[in-house]
């Protein structure tokens, strides 16, 4: 009989256990405030195919694309959506309070603008609105976003000027705006970036004006792009022995300064100053870098092209279109 009684017990106990298990693994972890949060976003771009697996009866942080969860609190903090959605990016995004990082990338029908209610999204570090159809100014609030690491903006529509309080982000290390509308100068506060290694991209737009000096004093640019503007005037300051900049792309503006008084950072390996307004000669000192790219062609560089590292085997192609510049790779000199 206690057998009975024992046997009995360890069957029940083993059932109670298979309940607790399967509601345990069942349960959803996703936050519903979050999870209703995203089921408006979906509806307000009119329920696209690339947010199929948005499914109000699975748990959005297990079962749901383009979504990651918090692995202890289970909120949302991360939106990486890649093709196809359509309209206006919904105000209903600044409602998801612990989004970390924002990816909106190749919404070619995605049009507006940046709505404010980004704004509200007090734990954003990276922003990545990029290759869509968005239009209008880059809005001043993203100056005041403390917590943001990273702003890609880059292959949009956007224009305007480029508000000068986004080099007062104490955590930016990263700026993309390339490939817009943007007018006017770069903010004379560019030289105010406090991110080490920080990459800065503006090519591609319709920048005018001198390139503030304020940024020659910044020894840890990591990448500079400028190209493709009508920026004008020196621009030698963005070198120097003591800055550890590894690529600068100057390329097809309108700067104007003497290459022959230029002295190179060790650390340069990507050079870009074709078809601007650049004369003198080429430095000795650039025999001592290890270019991936040189590229001076369209200028006005005279002399002979110093023999020694990388010059001669950049070819051609890199030095031509030049007033009087010689040597190998080009024809020997008179």
């Amino acid at each position: 009989m206690e057998t009975q009684l024992l046997s009995s017990y360890s069957v029940s106990l083993l059932f109670l256990i298979s309940i607790f298990l399967h509601s345990s693994f069942s349960a959803e972890l996703c936050n519903p405030k979050d999870k209703r949060v995203l089921l408006q976003i979906k509806r307000a771009f009119k329920n696209p195919s690339v947010l199929a697996s948005w499914d109000p009866h699975t748990d959005c942080c297990s079962e749901w694309n383009s979504v990651t969860c918090n692995h202890e609190t289970h909120r949302i903090n991360s939106l990486t959506i890649s093709g196809g959605l359509p309209g206006h990016i919904p105000t209903q995004i600044g409602d998801l309070p612990f989004l970390e990082t924002i990816v909106l990338l190749k919404h070619h029908n995605m049009l507006g603008s940046i709505p404010p209610a980004i704004f509200r999204l007090k734990r954003l570090r990276y922003l990545t609105i990029s290759s869509t159809n968005i239009s209008g100014s880059i809005p001043g609030f993203l100056g005041r976003m403390r917590s943001l690491h990273s702003i890609d903006l880059s292959y949009n529509s956007l224009s305007g000027l480029i508000p000068s309080s986004l080099a007062l982000l104490p955590n930016l290390t990263s700026l993309h705006l390339n490939r817009n509308k943007l007018t006017g100068p770069i903010p004379a506060s560019f030289g105010q970036f406090r991110g080490s290694d920080f990459y800065l991209q503006l090519s591609h737009n319709q920048l005018t004006g001198s390139i503030p000096v304020s940024m020659g004093n910044k020894l840890d640019f990591n990448d500079v792009d400028l190209s493709r503007n009508r920026l004008e005037g020196d621009a030698s300051f963005l070198l120097g022995p003591k800055k550890r900049i590894r690529a600068l792309d100057l390329s097809r503006n309108m700067l104007q300064f003497e290459l022959s008084k230029v002295r190179f950072p060790r650390s340069l390996t990507w050079l870009d100053l074709n078809h601007n307004k650049i004369n003198g000669t080429l430095p000795v000192g650039l025999t001592k870098l290890n270019f991936q790219t040189l590229n001076v062609s369209y200028n006005r560089l005279c002399g002979s092209i110093p023999l020694g590292g990388e010059l001669q085997r950049l070819g051609y192609t890199s030095y031509f279109h030049n007033s009087c510049l010689c040597g190998a790779p080009l024809g020997g000199c008179k």
